[in-house]
């Protein structure tokens, strides 16, 4: 099987001026508090709010059109790594419209250091499709330094479980609430096991998490991608940690093998 984080910042100010009671003294100090302040603002402000793509480059809806094969040219902002070796990346990407998952993206390993999460790329590739997996692939990039950053809100698609609807919203940082932990399989003892270390439960402490979730009666498998996120992370141990009947909320990229294939980040008791 192939092996494949919008937060928006809220700047925000309350000034709270008493209007006839104050003195002219201290109107002028809270209009310079007000110019000082939205300056301020405007500086540190680099979380992009519209997304305007720049000469050349598709948008979310034209990489979307495009032929398979076709080359690619695209901005986006790196949303979480997934590996490098031999000089070659893959990360999770996502803008405002949608999300593009690059494979194997020609990176040199300090280059991979720069790529933290909400750095700005340009990616020129070429659009391919693995078992219903849309990606990018045979990709170059360069990080675009015009102060814009864009990390992902994840989008609740719980309800989009099981529809034609939710692969429109493919590699996105997704989330998925109040779900059951369901039987993944069994042990050694033939004893009902909340996961599997790889898919058939035939791998070791390390190697990808496969557990089984429910919701409206119908069960879906979500993964942990161990190239992703590896034994040390907070979700790998959650996950080893799962009982049967549990309600949890998860997030995760919205990976495609195919079918849906999360690949879950955050594991959490229900709220």
């Amino acid at each position: 099987m192939k092996k494949r984080l919008v937060l928006m910042m809220a700047l925000s100010m309350a000034l709270a001026v008493p209007g006839c009671a104050m003195a002219e003294e201290s109107t002028e100090a809270a209009t310079e508090t007000v110019s000082e302040a939205a300056e301020t603002e405007t500086e540190e402000a680099t979380e992009v709010e519209t997304d305007v793509k720049g000469e050349g480059v598709m948008t979310h809806e034209e990489y979307l059109a495009a032929d398979a094969d076709a080359e690619v040219v695209i901005e986006t902002y790196v949303q979480a790594k997934q590996s490098w070796w031999e000089d070659k990346a893959t990360v999770y990407t996502q803008d405002q419209d949608g999300a593009y998952f690059v494979y194997n993206m020609a990176c040199s390993e300090a280059d991979y250091e720069l790529l933290t999460p909400g750095t700005k790329i340009l990616v020129t590739g070429y659009k391919s499709e693995w078992s219903g997996e849309v990606e990018i692939i045979d990709a170059t990039f360069q990080i675009e330094d015009d102060g814009d950053t864009f990390i992902a809100e994840p989008l609740d698609v719980t309800e989009m479980l099981g529809s034609d609807e939710l692969i429109d919203h493919q590699n996105q940082l997704v989330s998925f609430k109040g779900m059951t932990v369901e039987a993944a399989g069994k042990d050694a003892d033939g004893k009902d096991v909340a996961f599997l270390y790889n898919w058939d439960g035939s791998g070791s402490d390390g190697d990808d998490l496969y557990f089984n979730v429910s919701y409206n009666g119908k069960t879906y498998t979500f993964t942990v991608e161990s190239y992703l996120c590896d034994n040390s992370t907070d979700v790998y141990k959650a996950v080893t940690s799962l009982e049967i009947g549990q309600t949890i909320d998860m997030e995760g990229f919205l990976y495609w093998y195919e079918c849906a294939n999360p690949h879950i980040t955050s594991v959490k008791a229900a709220e």
